[in-house]
């Protein structure tokens, strides 16, 4: 006979994702939204057209909301892109706001509220940072501006995993002794490998903002060895997305669980993928290497100017930058919380 007492109310609805389904909605609408906003940032970089735009926070001493939308649709290419950063960068501003509130409102994990509130703190930041940028006519703030955005990113897709059913799910022992055995074991190491991922996933972020971002008094040694650590990096990250990607397919095997293997199949695509757009970014930028210049198409000399498929090149490695620090943050994320999960689920088991 099972003498254990019932949970009371309070106690089933502390995880209970209902209480928080609104919260997840629009943490996963923030997810959708700061992505293509990276992408935008990214042509915004890419075409040079930081400054198409030199007032802020109006537009050409127009409310931004209220500038005429034929002259931005119908105008110059990099007035549209700048413009269309600041409108999408402000309806990612009103999501946060909605969802601090919302988590104020139905969340009873009060974390999770300042998670929230700490979302919006950044977004507000990442926007004042993009317009002082414009005033100031600063390289280094537009520098800053890109690698924050990315790490705000991976904050709204940590926020939206926390706040997922799965999270709850992921921890069946508290649902009863019965379903402890389905619970995953996951080594302090797998933890550790995803903060491994995440770590390198931004230093390729940084790394790459400083090539994008050249400062004047760079010397060429200095562009250089950049690059070197940029490249070398890289690889790093695709040796330790493959160990990752062996180790949770172990998890698979063993336990049934695809929370960590499924983000870490993808995160060997992307981390592929990159290195791919890496070198057609390469030469987009600086044209061929010189032992290649003997192939067919294969110009060998400087590109001065982007076609639109060298723009799309050029920023699609951007974007997917981003993509990967976001689903390597998601793999840490997920295996802390297995980890805990199996180290409660062990506690409860060595009582009983």
């Amino acid at each position: 006979m099972n003498m254990e007492p019932e949970p009371s109310s309070a106690e089933l609805t502390k995880d209970d994702p209902s209480s928080s389904r609104i919260v997840h909605r629009l943490a996963v609408l923030s997810v959708c939204l700061v992505w293509p906003l990276i992408w935008v940032g990214g042509l915004v970089t890419t075409y040079d057209a930081g400054m198409a735009v030199p007032d802020w926070p109006n537009t050409y001493g127009y409310n931004l909301f209220l500038y005429p939308y034929k002259t931005w649709l119908l105008g110059p290419f990099d007035l549209f892109i700048e413009h269309g950063h600041r409108l999408l960068g402000a309806v990612v501003g009103f999501v946060a706001i909605g969802l601090a509130v919302a988590a104020y409102l139905k969340e009873t994990r009060r974390w999770v509220f300042w998670f929230a509130v700490a979302v919006l703190l950044a977004v507000i930041f990442q926007g004042a940072l993009g317009g002082i940028r414009v005033v100031q006519m600063s390289r280094t703030l537009a520098m800053v501006h890109g690698c924050f955005g990315p790490a705000f990113f991976a904050a709204c897709v940590a926020l939206a995993v926390v706040t997922s059913r799965s999270w709850r799910d992921s921890c069946p022992a508290d649902r009863g002794q019965s379903a402890i055995t389905e619970l995953a074991q996951v080594p302090r190491s797998t933890v550790i490998l995803g903060l491994v991922l995440v770590a390198l996933g931004y230093t390729q972020l940084v790394l790459g903002a400083q090539l994008r971002h050249v400062q004047p008094t760079m010397r060429p040694d200095g562009f250089a060895t950049i690059v070197v650590f940029h490249v070398v990096t890289a690889f790093v990250l695709w040796s330790v997305t493959a160990v990752g990607y062996w180790r949770m397919r172990k998890l698979k095997s063993c336990c049934g669980d695809l929370t960590l293997w499924r983000p870490a199949a993808a995160l060997i695509g992307l981390v592929l993928l990159q290195i791919v757009l890496g070198t057609g970014t390469w030469v987009a930028n600086y044209g061929w290497p010189t032992f290649l210049q003997g192939f067919p198409g294969a110009t060998g000399f400087l590109i001065r100017a982007k076609g639109f498929w060298d723009s799309i090149v050029v920023t699609a490695h951007v974007a997917t930058g981003s993509l990967i620090l976001a689903v390597s943050t998601m793999i840490w994320v997920r295996s802390w919380r297995l980890r805990y999960c199996s180290q409660s689920a062990s506690e409860v088991a060595n009582e009983t």
